[in-house]
């Protein structure tokens, strides 16, 4: 069994990959992981393999991630993804491969392994980020957005008129600020992922996968496939390398 554990911006998301299966566990935001947490919900699963863990947050959420697991499991051997020039039959696209996001670089990879490609990955989460995989498995590149939350919450920061409201609405020219808010994001987002399809030649699988991915898909044209998981599943081909 190996656990797998992705460190994003907002959320730490888990899973164990247990007789090739995945099984995720509970998400936890950010802002509430704290040692009594994860002892609560990592203390009665059993003995890891390895750990295998990505992280895009801050450093001293992996500290405390890697302390944690230490002292559950000591001597556990761990494995800290990094984005590669070449791995697991994807090419990165970027001049220096380092930098391109591991949540992007393990949903490449995962995509590679288990999706039909040409694909469109979306991460629909703290931020936007588009990417792009050929049927060779070369990544095209791709591009950064704020995501839903964060363009909201820009509007708030920077304007004195205009407030953050969490409010619903429906979607479309709107009769008040906070709808007019709600339905301009969410069309930037909508607009961003079209966009790029528009201008593919080949027709290109969408799989979308982060926080907001199921809302974004219900105003799009087409009908994407949405992974919640697909980082994990990334994650448990890099531990299962390892073997």
């Amino acid at each position: 069994m190996n656990l797998l554990v992705d460190i994003g911006n907002t959320r730490l998301k888990w899973a164990v990959m247990l007789d090739g299966q995945l099984i995720p566990g509970r998400a936890m935001d950010n802002s509430r992981l704290n040692r009594h947490e994860l002892v609560e919900i990592w203390k009665t699963q059993a003995h890891p393999e390895r750990l295998a863990i990505a992280c895009v947050s801050a450093n001293p959420l992996l500290e405390l991630v890697l302390r944690v697991v230490n002292e559950l499991w000591p001597n556990l051997e761990i494995i800290s993804a990094k984005s590669q020039a070449h791995a697991f039959g994807v090419c990165n696209a970027y001049q220096q491969p380092e930098q391109l996001g591991v949540d992007r670089w393990l949903a490449l990879v995962a995509v590679r392994r288990h999706y039909q490609i040409p694909a469109c990955i979306v991460d629909c989460g703290t931020a936007i980020t588009v990417d792009l995989i050929d049927v060779r498995g070369s990544h095209q590149g791709g591009l950064i957005s704020p995501g839903l939350m964060l363009m909201r919450k820009s509007l708030a920061e920077g304007t004195e008129a205009l407030q953050l409201l969490e409010t619903d609405h429906e979607f479309g020219l709107a009769n008040c600020t906070g709808a007019a808010i709600y339905s301009g994001t969410l069309s930037a987002a909508v607009g961003l992922i079209e966009h790029v399809l528009s201008r593919q030649h080949d027709t290109v699988q969408l799989i979308l996968t982060g926080g907001d991915a199921g809302f974004i898909a219900q105003h799009l044209k087409g009908k994407p496939v949405i992974d919640p998981d697909l980082v994990l599943r990334g994650l448990a081909i890099v531990a299962d390398s390892r073997h």
